[in-house]
């Protein structure tokens, strides 16, 4: 059968599929069913317990929650404060919150020195894996390829479905290494294959630090500024964990409870951060900002830019979808804590980039939106910006491509997905199998020469 007869096929089967799998919205209701694990104001259920991470968006007072300034933790530690620590001393933070985040205590500088050393040798990957692999087939989705890549590193370890905690953390932060490798040469591939460009296979070097490296090998001359590292740093950490509830976290905790190995969990974790609803808000910020710059006359004008702004929540600019991207989050109201660290940092690489009138606009944008959004919605908690809306204006300002926005989330993410996989082998207890309210009606068997 051909794609044509597929196509005409499903299309004619189309109506068929969903008047026989569409449910009532209203039923989630009547059963008692939390839609998308959500309580109606947006807060998640409880699926789990975790020693990982906190995030603090209400006080408790006399049964009843109070919205309050948004606060993150990473294993008791304010992030605020763990990013004022090494910022302050002129250190990068990722490698230092990483190994804070998987054993739970901050390193010494020993420590710390050893486990940089075991994440630099961990940077190797087979032979020939680069063109037999990585380079094969390349495709503009870089997370379908580095999924790819990252199933078949399983293939080459011969203690591939050894969930025993030695082997698997071994696993883990060999993954967390080669991270960027995987999306940086994904690009690279398509870049070259796809794009017609040349084609720059840069090795990272081990004397560099995380976000430095990617910064090295991304570029063709592989130069940055200390500025440039520092900021994209900051980004690694504050999206490497945040309190265990988002989708993809979960899926790794599903995966993991089903006694899957290391390579198939984070690859199922990488697939849940693909979808456009978890991990492609920057981008969708980058798009919604270049179409408000091309459909008003004045940047700074603070009465056009409102007015444009209302056209979108109501649905009838930009996508039509009624979103203002980069606002609202599931559980913080007042406000998101990384957006707001992240906000003053950006704002130092847009002077040092002569990109201010840029940041304006962006400060414009997040002092109207929330107060147009809630004019025009019925909300039941506050709007307030979350850390995408700053992040694709620092990536452009990086010169990264988009296409690596959601990969560069992924380099971070996988670390917290590695804490929790972990932390699920240590508790574990049986695997997850939620359960669902069923709509299905009995019926008799109809006899095949009996059906119409």
């Amino acid at each position: 059968m051909s794609i044509n007869n597929i196509s005409s096929f499903t299309k004619s089967h189309l109506d068929l599929c969903i008047e026989n799998s569409h449910i009532d919205s209203e039923l989630y209701e009547k059963y008692g069913v939390k839609r998308g694990l959500r309580n109606i104001n947006g807060i998640g259920i409880n699926a789990g317990i975790t020693n990982i991470s906190l995030i603090k968006a209400f006080d408790e007072k006399d049964g009843t929650h109070i919205p309050c300034d948004g606060e993150l933790y990473y294993r008791g530690y304010e992030i605020r404060d763990l990013i004022k620590g090494f910022y302050s001393e002129k250190r990068y933070g990722f490698e230092e919150c990483t190994y804070l985040l998987l054993f739970g205590v901050l390193p010494n500088k020993e420590e710390l020195d050893n486990f940089k050393k075991v994440l630099n040798i961990s940077y190797n990957l087979p032979s020939h894996f680069i063109q037999d692999v990585i380079m094969k087939n390349p495709t503009r989705d870089i997370v379908s390829n580095m999924a790819k890549s990252i199933l078949a590193l399983g293939s080459y370890d011969k203690k591939e479905s050894d969930n025993s905690l030695d082997n698997v953390l071994q696993q883990c932060i060999a993954l967390i290494s080669i991270f960027p490798r995987l999306a940086v040469y994904s690009y690279q591939g398509y870049s070259h294959y796809g794009l017609g460009k040349s084609c720059y296979i840069h090795k990272p070097n081990p004397e560099l630090s995380f976000a430095e490296n990617i910064l090295s090998t991304l570029r063709s001359d592989r130069k940055y500024t200390q500025l440039e590292a520092r900021v994209l740093d900051l980004a690694l950490v504050l999206h490497m964990e945040h309190g265990g509830g988002s989708n993809s976290t979960f899926t790794t905790r599903i995966v993991t409870s089903s006694g899957s190995d290391t390579y198939a969990t984070m690859t199922a974790a990488l697939c849940s951060l693909k979808g456009p609803l978890n991990g492609g808000g920057d981008y969708k910020v980058m798009e919604m900002m270049k179409n408000i710059r091309n459909n008003v006359t004045d940047i700074t004008n603070r009465d056009e830019i409102s007015e444009y702004i209302r056209k979108i929540v109501k649905g009838e600019a930009f996508d039509k979808s009624g979103v203002v991207y980069g606002m609202g989050h599931p559980v913080y109201s007042v406000s998101d804590p990384r957006a707001l660290v992240f906000k003053d940092y950006v704002k130092n690489l847009a002077a040092e980039k002569n990109m201010e009138e840029e940041f304006a606009l962006y400060e414009l944008i997040e002092e109207l939106a929330p107060q147009i959004i809630a004019e025009e919605r019925k909300i039941y908690k506050g709007v307030s910006m979350n850390i995408d809306f700053y992040s694709g204006l620092l990536y452009k300002m990086l010169k990264i491509p988009h296409e690596l926005f959601t990969p560069l989330f992924a380099i971070a993410r996988v670390v917290g997905w590695s804490a929790h996989r972990i932390e699920e082998l240590i508790n574990k207890y049986k695997i997850m199998r939620p359960a669902y309210t069923s709509l299905v009606n009995t019926k008799e068997y109809i006899k095949l020469e009996d059906r119409t």
